[in-house]
């Protein structure tokens, strides 16, 4: 079940809007709230290139002779940037704090348990074919596979290096009988 976003979205509740529409208008889902964070985050991101690109432009007061007014132009944009980006910051605090206390109660579940391992055929393993290998498993697999392949490398290039000597000394042979 889920609610709409935000009371504070510019609507005005309808006529028919009693306390319990407007609780649960004030009731976000966790889901919107990671979106109003998502946006957040971006609408944060975009003032912090904005004040960079503000502070490369401005020139610092160092006793250049620099026009006031347009120092002060900048300054106040970057005042208001800064006030708007300390704005932004606890808006995402308390979007966060929500989520948090919206997810207290769920227990945390390894992201290695939440893949399930699809077989070799391409068919997913079910409940009714097993027990479902996880990812974890199959990464272990895997890095044995690799260690063993590494060994066998090892045994090949040995085994390289080995005729590559041979060749050498059948050569060097060869050329002293000549």
């Amino acid at each position: 079940m889920s609610t709409p976003p935000l009371a504070s979205s510019g609507m005005a509740p309808g006529p028919f809007a009693g306390p319990q529409a407007q609780q649960a208008a004030r009731e976000v889902n966790t889901a919107s709230l990671c979106r109003i964070g998502q946006e957040t985050v971006q609408d944060i991101v975009y003032r912090t290139m904005e004040i960079f690109q503000l502070l490369r432009n401005m020139q610092l007061p160092n006793g250049v002779t620099y026009h006031t007014g347009t120092y002060q132009d900048r300054l106040a944009k970057l005042q208001d940037h800064l006030r708007q980006l300390s704005i932004l910051f606890r808006k995402l605090r308390l979007v966060y704090d929500k989520c948090n206390e919206n997810c207290g109660g769920m227990d945390p579940i390894p992201v290695e348990q939440l893949i399930p391992y699809v077989e070799e055929d391409g068919s997913k393993n079910d409940d009714r074919a097993g027990p479902p290998r996880f990812a974890s498993e199959e990464r272990r697999e895997i890095a044995e596979v690799n260690k063993k392949l590494k060994q066998k490398n090892q045994q090949l290039k040995q085994i390289m290096d080995q005729l590559r000597n041979l060749i050498w000394d059948i050569n060097a042979m060869l050329a002293m009988r000549n």
